[in-house]
């Protein structure tokens, strides 16, 4: 039988790349966050934005992964920032992470609820609240996420398959019969690529990408980590990179370019499944909406098992009450971090529905923020500390991936993160004073746990880095 606090499972790099891909949703980024950067950044040129953002990504990659061989403990940013940086910022990290992951989840709810609401409705069902069917999801995600991670990565694969089936689909059609100028070339001209609004474009695309660097949290359930997670994560960055670069540049070819611009404008939240059926047809449409629903509910799925992941590990730090460090006898899963993690999210939900909130304009949008934010955060810190510790230790010795890769990363990301800061109030709808309040919440988290590292300095209470 295995020990109450160690996860099990035989992952290979597949299943934990559908794992965190799905966290990525890229139908969801290509309905919702390509007609945003198309009309809100550079145009015609946004899909050159997401090579530019993988680049930077990929330099953080490739420190990421060679701390993964030396820090063998599946905590992910706070491990590896404290390994690096220190106890007070590590344990920071780790709060900074579960608030970050939880405002993720939070806005999935909300699009969710919304998406679900307007599919019933669509096909002569009922008008509900959107939050009814938020927690009919979150009760679904629940019982799944209790239970063996095998079974969520087959879930997963399946979800994953259909949503970016459909949409190859539709690139292929739109690559062979041209849109309404032809095929676009804006993301291949310099002076495109470079017009409009550069920052808010880098913005929307680094934040279609979060979900990638999750990989690290699934160690213990990997086969063979040592290669597993690097694989995985590699390949998770380049798959969802290439999906939403040529997808975006097939939505911006259906249109022209200045057509792209202008649909984008008039209608973001539909100009996907508008673009679909003028190509797939009144068909093709309804399965646009349908799968953007199961779409959402993947992501939901996935972030729920790295956030039960992340409360898994700081439970067996002390950080969190030890139950949370206890895994299932029978499924090898932390089964009392996903009941919390689930409890967490129905209070949530139910402050925002009590609140009067609407599920796209504000919860979708301020958490996605709060998010994006928080990530940036994470990667730039962890940037930073791998260099720290490859410096101080010696145990790796290679340039590039010990010290030239992670400074050119951490170089990047620290731009991403100033154009993010700068241009914050778009991204959650305008409001400056919002702004001020979600830095000061996720100040709060991260000064929280450098606050409580303090307390915890018994050796019971180190995290298990072995």
């Amino acid at each position: 039988m295995d020990t109450p606090r160690s996860l099990t499972g035989s992952l290979g790099a597949g299943s934990i790349v559908f794992m965190v891909v799905a966290a990525a949703a890229p139908l969801t980024v290509v309905a919702g966050s390509v007609p945003l950067g198309v009309a809100l950044g550079n145009g015609a040129a946004f899909p050159a934005t997401f090579v530019l953002c993988c680049v930077v990504l990929l330099l953080f990659a490739v420190g990421f992964c060679a701390m993964s061989r030396h820090v063998p403990n599946a905590g992910a940013f706070y491990a590896y920032i404290r390994e690096g940086l220190g106890r007070a910022p590590g344990l920071g990290a780790a709060f900074l992470a579960l608030v970050t992951y939880t405002a993720v989840q939070l806005a999935v709810y909300g699009y969710l609820g919304a998406a679900l609401d307007g599919l019933v409705q669509h096909y002569g069902g009922p008008a509900l609240p959107w939050w009814v069917w938020s927690l009919a999801a979150l009760a679904v995600v629940g019982v799944l996420g209790y239970r063996h991670i095998d079974l969520s990565s087959k879930v997963l694969g399946v979800l994953l398959l259909c949503e970016a089936g459909i949409v190859l689909v539709f690139d292929a059609v739109v690559t062979v019969r041209g849109g309404d100028g032809g095929l676009s070339t804006a993301f291949l001209q310099p002076a495109q690529i470079g017009s409009g609004s550069v920052g808010i474009a880098i913005m929307f695309a680094i934040a279609s990408f979060i979900g990638f660097e999750a990989t690290a949290v699934f160690r213990d359930e990997a086969r063979d980590p040592a290669r597993t997670i690097p694989r995985a994560t590699y390949l998770s960055l380049l798959l969802i990179a290439g999906f939403y670069t040529l997808s975006s540049w097939a939505v911006v070819s259906a249109w022209g370019d200045a057509g792209a611009v202008e649909q984008a404008g008039a209608d973001p939240g539909g100009m996907l499944i508008t673009t679909v059926g003028r190509y797939l047809g009144t068909a093709g449409a309804d399965v646009v909406q349908v799968l953007l629903v199961t779409s959402l509910f993947a992501a939901l799925l996935s972030f729920h098992n790295v956030l039960a992941r992340y409360a898994f590990s700081l439970g067996n730090s002390g950080a969190l009450p030890a139950a949370c460090g206890r895994s299932h006898a029978r499924h090898g899963s932390p089964h009392v971090a996903s009941l919390a993690q689930s409890a967490s999210a129905v209070a949530l939900i139910a402050v925002f529905a009590l609140a009067g909130m609407d599920p796209v304009t504000q919860v979708f949008s301020w958490m996605a923020g709060t998010a994006t934010l928080g990530v940036l955060v994470l990667m730039t810190l962890t940037c930073l500390a791998v260099v720290v510790f490859f410096r101080r230790t010696r145990v790796d010795r290679r340039a590039w991936h010990t010290f030239a890769a992670p400074v050119l990363g951490l170089a990047g990301l620290g731009t991403c993160l100033v154009l993010t800061v700068l241009n914050f109030p778009t991204l959650i709808g305008g409001s400056s004073g919002l702004a001020a309040v979600i830095f000061a919440v996720l100040a709060g988290a991260f000064a929280l746990g450098a606050v409580l590292s303090a307390v915890l300095r018994s050796p019971a209470t180190e995290p298990a880095l072995a």
